[in-house]
C-alpha cells in the first residue's frame, strides 16, 4: 500500500477538520434568512464506504503484473478506496456522484512511479495495451478533469505523482527551482522558505495541490498580482510522452516559433505526464502586510481596484468582495470580545452615521510585501485611491484572519452538503471595461436559474487577480436542493458559465476546461481555435491515450 496522503473520499481535506457554526453567532439567522435553512433541525451525515457500490476494476491481471513489475507491488492499487479517491476530483458534482454511487465510470488501477524512469515505462505500457492514463496531483480539481469518460471501454489507469515530490536543485543567481510534478504546495513552499526563498503562488486549494497540477489547469494563486500566474512562474518543464520526454530548458525569453511550453500550459494531460517544473522563486520579503478596507458599493470597490492596478503601486493582493460576500464574511465570524467587540460596535454606528447602507458595503483586502520603504509607499498610494472612491481603512486585524482561514472555505461547502445543499463556484475574467455589466448578468442569470428549479439561492462574488487590461470575478452560489441535485446543479452552472460568456468573460480563468467546461470552448476560442487545438491533440496524442476528452468536446 503506498504511503501518499490523500483527501477524504467524500469531500474536501482530511479527516478531522470541518466547519463548525457553533461558535459563529451571525451564521444560523445568515442561512435561515438567504436560504432556508434551520439549524434548530438535523443534519445528515455523509455516507459510510461499506455503503458505497463501486463498479469492479476492468484491469487484467497481466497488465496490473506489468505495472507491478515496474514500481513495485506496493504500489499498484486496485481496491476500491483508492480506485474511487482517484476517480473524481472536488467539485459539488463530484462529491454528490460519489455520496450516491454514481460512477458513470471508475478508474481500474492506480500506480504510483517514484522517479521519471518508471513513469517513462508506465507510459509505454499504457500505450502498447491500449490503455488510458490519467495523470493525478493532490486531486483538488473541480473541472471534471480527472474521470475517465463514461464510455471508456479500455483498461483506465491513474497514475498518482505524490511520490514525485522533491524540490531537486535550487539556482539562487536565476532565482529559479525545479521541482518534482507531485510536490504539494505545503511541503514544497516549507523546503523553499528553509532556505529563505518563497515560490508566491498560493491558489485555493494550495494545501492539496501540486505544482504539476498547477501547470497542467493553468492555476493562478492569491499573490498573482506581484508573482503572476502560473504562466509566468512556470519557467522549464519535462513531460512524459511515448518513447521520450519533451523538454523546455528554463530560458528567460526565446523566439523559437509557437509555444510549446505554452501548449503544456493547461493541457491537463492530453498531451504527456508533467513529472518536473522549473519555476521562478523569489527571496522572502522582510515585510508582508496585508490591510483591510471597507467601500460603500461594489461599483466603488471596481473602480479602486482598476486604479489600483493602473498606479505606480505593486500589490501583491488586491481583493474586494460584493455585498452578499462581504454579509457572508460577517456570519462566519466569530463573537467579537473586549475591545475588539466595541471596535467593531463603534465602526458599525460609524459608518450609519456616514449613510452606508451596512447590507451593500464591500470588505476588500489589498496585500503588500518587499521592503520596510516599498511597502509603506504603496499602502501611502492604495489609501489615497481608497480614499479618493469612498472607502475606508479598517486596518489589519481582518488581514492577518483573511491570512489565516484563506484555505478552509471549501469544508464549508462539506458542511452545507450535509444539510442537503449545493455549493460551488465559477470564476471568469474580462476586460474591465466590461466587469460591471459581467457581474450584473451573472447576479440575474443565477437568480432566475435559482427561480426556475424553485429554490432559494444565494451567489456571492468577489474581484481578484487583478491585470492592467482587466481583472478575474469569483462567483460563489448555493442553494438547497428539493429535487434532483445533479439536474438543478446543471441547470445554476449552466445559467452562469454562459453569461460569462455573453458579457464577454472567459469560462474560466483558473480552474481549468476538463469536462466541466468543455461546452463553452467554441464560444470561448472560436471555431478555428477549437480546430486548431483538436489538430494538436490528435497529432500528439492519435491513440487517444492521454486523459481523452478533456478539453474539447467529442474529441
Amino acid at each position: 500500500m503506498s504511503d501518499v496522503k490523500h483527501m477524504k473520499w467524500w469531500g474536501w481535506g482530511v479527516d478531522g477538520v470541518a466547519f463548525h457554526h457553533e461558535n459563529k453567532p451571525g451564521f444560523a439567522p445568515f442561512v435561515k434568512k438567504n436560504l432556508g435553512l434551520d439549524l434548530k433541525k438535523t443534519k445528515g451525515e455523509p455516507p459510510t464506504f461499506a455503503d458505497i457500490d463501486v463498479p469492479s476494476s476492468r484491469a487484467a491481471e497481466s497488465f496490473v503484473l506489468l505495472l507491478a513489475g515496474i514500481v513495485g507491488d506496493e504500489h499498484v492499487e486496485t481496491d476500491d478506496m483508492s480506485r474511487v479517491v482517484h476517480t473524481f476530483g472536488k467539485s459539488i458534482r463530484d462529491l454528490i456522484r460519489v455520496r450516491t454511487s454514481a460512477f458513470p465510470r471508475a478508474v481500474d488501477v492506480v500506480v504510483y512511479p517514484a522517479n521519471e524512469a518508471e513513469v517513462r515505462l508506465i507510459v509505454d505500457a499504457v500505450v502498447a495495451s491500449d490503455a488510458v492514463l490519467i495523470p493525478f496531483g493532490g486531486g483538488s480539481n473541480i473541472a471534471g478533469s480527472l474521470e475517465p469518460l463514461a464510455g471508456e471501454e479500455r483498461t483506465v489507469v491513474s497514475l498518482d505523482l505524490g511520490r514525485l515530490n522533491r524540490v531537486i536543485e535550487l539556482d539562487a543567481d536565476s532565482s529559479l527551482a525545479r521541482i518534482q510534478a507531485g510536490a504539494q504546495g505545503p511541503d514544497l513552499e516549507a523546503e523553499l522558505n528553509e532556505a529563505g526563498w518563497t515560490l508566491g503562488h498560493f491558489p485555493d486549494s494550495f494545501t492539496h495541490s501540486t505544482v504539476g497540477g498547477w501547470v497542467a489547469t493553468r492555476s493562478s494563486g492569491m499573490q498573482s498580482d506581484k508573482f503572476g500566474d502560473i504562466a509566468d512562474i512556470a519557467k522549464g518543464l519535462r513531460v512524459v510522452r511515448p518513447g521520450g520526454v519533451l523538454v523546455l530548458r528554463p530560458l528567460p525569453s526565446t523566439s523559437t516559433g509557437p509555444s510549446v511550453r505554452e501548449m503544456i500550459l493547461g493541457s491537463e494531460g492530453r498531451l504527456g505526464v508533467i513529472t518536473e517544473v522549473t519555476v521562478q522563486i523569489h527571496r522572502i520579503p522582510a515585510k508582508r502586510e496585508i490591510l483591510a478596507y471597507l467601500y460603500p458599493t461594489w461599483d466603488a470597490g471596481l473602480a479602486a481596484m482598476r486604479e489600483i492596478s493602473e498606479s505606480d503601486a505593486t500589490p501583491s493582493i488586491t481583493r474586494v468582495s460584493d455585498g452578499n460576500e462581504t454579509l457572508f464574511s460577517f456570519a462566519t465570524s466569530k463573537k467579537s470580545k473586549g475591545f475588539s467587540a466595541l471596535a467593531t460596535k463603534g465602526l458599525g454606528v460609524f459608518l450609519k452615521a456616514k449613510g452606508w447602507d451596512t447590507e451593500k458595503m464591500c470588505l476588500s483586502f489589498v496585500g503588500n510585501e518587499g521592503g520596510e520603504e516599498l511597502v509603506a509607499t504603496n499602502q501611502k498610494i492604495i489609501a489615497g485611491i481608497v480614499k479618493k472612491h469612498g472607502g475606508i481603512t479598517v486596518g489589519k486585524g481582518p488581514g492577518v484572519l483573511y491570512d489565516q482561514k484563506k484555505f478552509d472555505t471549501p469544508y464549508i461547502r462539506d458542511w452545507f452538503l450535509d444539510w442537503g445543499g449545493s455549493a460551488d463556484v465559477s470564476e471568469t475574467a474580462a476586460p474591465w471595461s466590461k466587469l460591471p455589466e459581467l457581474y450584473r448578468n451573472v447576479i440575474a442569470s443565477a437568480n432566475h436559474a435559482f427561480d426556475e428549479i424553485g429554490v432559494k439561492g444565494w451567489i456571492m462574488a468577489h474581484l481578484s487577480h487583478s491585470y492592467t487590461s482587466g481583472a478575474c470575478l469569483y462567483f460563489t452560489f448555493a442553494y438547497l436542493d428539493t429535487g434532483d441535485a445533479i439536474t438543478n446543479y446543471d441547470v445554476v452552472k449552466s445559467a452562469i458559465q454562459q453569461a460569462f460568456i455573453d458579457a464577454g468573460g472567459t469560462l474560466s480563468h483558473h480552474h481549468g476546461v476538463g469536462l466541466e467546461h468543455a461546452p463553452w470552448m467554441e464560444q470561448d476560442i472560436s471555431t478555428e481555435g477549437v480546430k486548431v487545438m483538436r489538430g494538436l491533440f490528435g497529432a500528439v496524442d492519435p491513440g487517444r491515450h492521454f486523459n481523452p476528452g478533456k478539453v474539447l468536446l467529442d474529441e
